[in-house]
């Protein structure tokens, strides 16, 4: 008898029951709400006390997708007490909610390669699939296991996929903007491979990537180049003298909207030049809402005059190293973890993305003479409202301003 007979696959498992949910509610509300960002909020995104001022980007924080995960994955320990549960890597890219999982006995199985703990899964254990998804390989295993899932994937990644799925079915190729290794992106290009396997993918990150594709589709070129450039971002056997004929463009939902629009311009163009017209050419708008609310939100931000703005969240998370991009040229730019960043008046601790590395800046000159400050702070999807609060009181507090003052402001 096979594994997958002697384990046959359990029906997803619905853990949004209403008395566990009631529960979860509460419990969530304890950990990642804010009263204080709520009220910031209703003042239209502005507080000022004395000559300190914050302003909020109008969008910010958990999305419906990122909220629905985290949901269920809290349900999912309320709804299995005694099992063992484990996750797929991380629910979302945020330290600060990991750590609660943690704290309720939820274990990380690794997302890059599989090792002997999928081996380990019994038909009594939950496994929670993240809100980027997981490969297909990594869920293949998980029900030869037998085991309980809990998919929390999100409803935009799994447009994403249906996308690319299709275009598989229609002998396209798909050419996804995204991170060769980030979670999200490794899941889509599984299910690029399409029903039977035989489908095609090619991930690029950079527009000098895409000009590359784009004069390799028009001209040719060297064929052991091109795979050496994007070895690390290709489906087996590709060949681009084969698999570059016909192409339709997908992306990892977080990418700038403005970036994934302009690739899809050059690769439309590239076989339109080629061929005459684009025939051989797809694409279709799979960016995130929230991702882009909170980009436009930042854009709308930034028309207005301030002294530094604070971009909080995980320092792997894609959505909020975006926002870090955008602002960057416009204000002095700070990306940090969460409050614990901002040491004094004079010293903040941010990641800077061009370097991958997190180092210390000084800015004491902001606060020559106790002058007036504005300071601007924005989160990404994955960034809970506590998170928000907590640099937000600190901020206030290393200027004299007491939480006591802001909560009656």
């Amino acid at each position: 008898m096979s594994e997958t007979a002697m384990n046959p696959k359990k029906p997803r498992v619905n853990v949004r029951r209403p008395d566990v949910m009631e529960r979860v509610s509460a419990e969530v509300a304890i950990h990642f709400h804010s009263t204080i960002v709520e009220k910031l909020r209703d003042h239209g995104g502005k507080m000022t006390v004395g000559n300190t001022t914050v302003l909020l980007a109008e969008q910010f924080g958990f999305c419906y997708g990122v909220e629905r995960a985290i949901d269920l994955a809290y349900a999912s320990r309320r709804v299995f007490p005694e099992n063992r549960i484990f996750l797929i890597g991380e629910i979302i890219h945020n330290p600060d909610v990991g750590q609660h999982l943690r704290d309720m006995g939820i274990v990380s199985l690794p997302w890059q390669e599989m090792d002997a703990s999928y081996d380990d899964l019994s038909e009594e254990d939950v496994v929670i699939v993240p809100a980027f998804g997981s490969p297909t390989r990594f869920m293949q295993k998980v029900e030869e296991r037998g085991c309980y899932v809990v998919d929390t994937t999100c409803g935009d990644v799994m447009k994403v996929w249906r996308r690319v799925r299709g275009y598989a079915k229609d002998g396209f190729t798909s050419i996804i903007h995204g991170k060769s290794n980030h979670e999200e992106t490794l899941a889509t290009a599984s299910r690029a491979l399409g029903e039977n396997g035989d489908g095609h993918y090619l991930i690029i990150l950079t527009l000098a990537d895409v000009d590359y594709v784009c004069d390799y589709l028009k001209h040719g070129g060297n064929r052991e180049e091109f795979l050496a450039r994007f070895a690390n971002g290709i489906s087996p056997g590709f060949d681009p003298d084969l698999h570059l004929v016909q192409v339709g463009v997908a992306n990892q939902t977080t990418m700038l909207k403005s970036e994934t629009e302009e690739i899809q311009r050059r690769i439309r163009q590239a076989v339109l030049d080629r061929d005459g017209d684009s025939a051989r050419f797809q694409m279709f708008d799979t960016i995130c809402g929230a991702t882009q609310e909170r980009q436009d939100a930042l854009f709308e931000m930034l028309r207005k005059p301030m002294d530094l703005l604070l971009v909080v969240g995980g320092y792997n998370s894609s959505n909020t190293a975006h926002l870090v991009e955008i602002a960057e040229p416009e204000v002095p730019t700070f990306f940090i973890r969460d409050s614990s960043c901002i040491r004094s008046l004079e010293e903040i601790v941010h990641y800077d993305l061009h370097h991958r590395v997190e180092i210390t800046s000084d800015y004491s000159q902001l606060f020559a003479e106790n002058r007036p400050v504005i300071f601007g702070i924005t989160a990404g999807a994955s960034c809970p409202n506590n998170l928000i609060e907590e640099t937000l009181v600190k901020v206030f507090e290393l200027r004299g301003i007491s939480r006591e003052a802001l909560e009656h402001a």
